[in-house]
């Protein structure tokens, strides 16, 4: 199995190295040359099975020999013990043909566990074969950061240092980021938003020289490693509620669109899925672009569902490298565009993403609305981006069953639950103390120079 760059200039590179690279040398994201495929009995064979099963079934074609497969089963037994919920990816029905993927079960109550708890594995096994030692930086509108945090503390081979917008994630969401003691992980609140922290972060790994000398590594979902271990709960969710034998459709609240291409792969798997349906807020760059065809940004807006408060949207560069034949100069090109404020995409590769994907945005009222129309109808309390997501499905359900992912717990966001419910959704008891924790964290400046020598500086000591 071999992974390329979308840009295609960058060196061919198998699993462990794609993962321990993360960001291309070109500029790009890999992705694997070819889709492994799973035939229609491979994909039922997958219903009665324990998730880090099928974990193992989806994943194992992709990793090439870098681990066998014992090791590769210990690593995902490891991986997903600490989550607080025996089916790891519980459904939940919320109406008739719609149901609700709860993806906040794990150590930080949000979707990223799913990967992150995974990669640190693998990306520790690997370092413990080869004696090396790296360095992980990371941007976080939120949930990746804390993620990273929670699956890297106190590893032996890798330093850690996530960047999240100073002022723009939630009380909660810093907390999980900025408690933690082991010295080998730091948090660092940046001055402007996600795109800012998500730019430096870009810069470091475009910077050679400073790449190659801290051993640079990637966990956000530029990682191909994370989209991937996020490709299995579209089968999980899927075959129980009777794929392959029938089409199931999914919506996914995305801001960095990771989450939903994960979606994508599992379709080109084989897995029969009929709608992939983009949810966004008031961000809704990608809504817009699936419009009009123009990717066009037009700045931040804080919202109440902060992790989706984006504009740039890195996975974007991965499908639009199929949507225009895999041709990776013309992704360099369309990047390169970016940079100036937006661009425009081809009519060829707009219907290849208008016959793939459809979308859809809600706004601050709506997202409110939702919450508590849900909680009246149901019982269940949504966060805000899961609300998101939901109104969104409400926009698209038919006779396909629709799956919308849940991406975090509604105790990361209890202000805007509150706002909408009256009710404040409290911790699960093993994060009962997060608020009576010392916080440790560095206010850094949106400077690629001052981020720089404070990493030199903090991993020489």
């Amino acid at each position: 199995m071999h992974y390329i760059s979308t840009r295609g200039q960058a060196p061919i590179l198998s699993f462990s190295e794609a993962m321990m690279t993360g960001l291309a040398r070109d500029g790009g994201l890999y992705v694997p040359e070819t889709v492994p495929q799973m035939r229609p009995d491979e994909i039922a064979a997958l219903a009665s099975l324990p998730y880090e099963e099928i974990a193992f079934r989806v994943m194992w074609p992709y990793l090439g020999g870098t681990f066998t497969e014992a090791e590769f089963r210990t690593l995902l037994a490891q991986a997903y013990a600490g989550f607080g919920h025996a089916a790891r990816a519980p459904l939940v029905q919320l109406g008739p043909n719609h149901f609700l993927l709860e993806l906040f079960h794990g150590p930080t109550l949000a979707f990223k566990d799913f990967a992150m708890q995974l990669i640190g594995q693998m990306m520790q096994a690997a370092l413990a074969k080869s004696g090396e030692r790296i360095t992980i930086v990371g941007a976080t509108s939120g949930d990746t950061g804390s993620a990273a945090i929670e699956a890297f503390r106190g590893l032996a081979n890798v330093d850690v240092f996530i960047l999240f917008p100073h002022g723009r994630v939630s009380d909660v969401q810093r907390r999980q980021m900025t408690t933690p003691s082991e010295a080998n992980v730091h948090a660092l609140a940046m001055d402007g938003d996600f795109d800012d922290c998500q730019a430096r972060v870009k810069d470091m790994f475009n910077d050679f020289a400073f790449r190659d000398g801290v051993r640079l590594a990637g966990v956000n979902s530029i990682n191909w490693a994370r989209v991937l271990a996020q490709v299995v709960y579209y089968f999980s969710s899927a075959v129980s509620l009777g794929a392959p034998h029938r089409e199931v459709s999914f919506t996914v609240p995305t801001g960095n669109f990771g989450d939903i291409f994960a979606g994508y792969i599992a379709r080109q798997m084989g897995l029969p899925i009929a709608q992939l349906v983009i949810a966004t807020n008031q961000n809704d760059i990608l809504d817009r672009a699936m419009k009009s065809g123009a990717y066009a940004m037009d700045g931040v807006k804080p919202s109440i569902s902060p992790s989706m408060d984006i504009q740039v949207s890195s996975n974007f560069e991965r499908v639009l490298f199929d949507a225009y034949g895999r041709d990776g100069a013309a992704v360099a090109a369309l990047m390169a565009e970016l940079k100036a404020g937006g661009f425009k995409i081809s009519q060829g590769a707009l219907e290849m993403l208008r016959a793939t994907f459809a979308s859809g945005r809600c706004s601050e009222e709506e997202t409110l609305a939702t919450i508590q129309a849900q909680f009246a109808a149901t019982g269940e309390v949504l966060c805000p981006h899961s609300a998101v997501g939901v109104k969104v499905a409400e926009e698209h359900l038919g006779a396909v069953p629709m799956i919308t992912l849940a991406t975090a717990h509604p105790a990361k966001f209890p202000d805007a639950v509150e706002r909408a419910v009256g009710l404040r959704p409290g911790l699960p008891p093993r994060m009962s103390d997060l608020f009576d924790r010392d916080e440790r964290v560095t206010r850094v400046p949106n400077d690629l120079a001052a981020l720089q020598t404070l990493i030199r500086e903090r991993i020489a000591r």
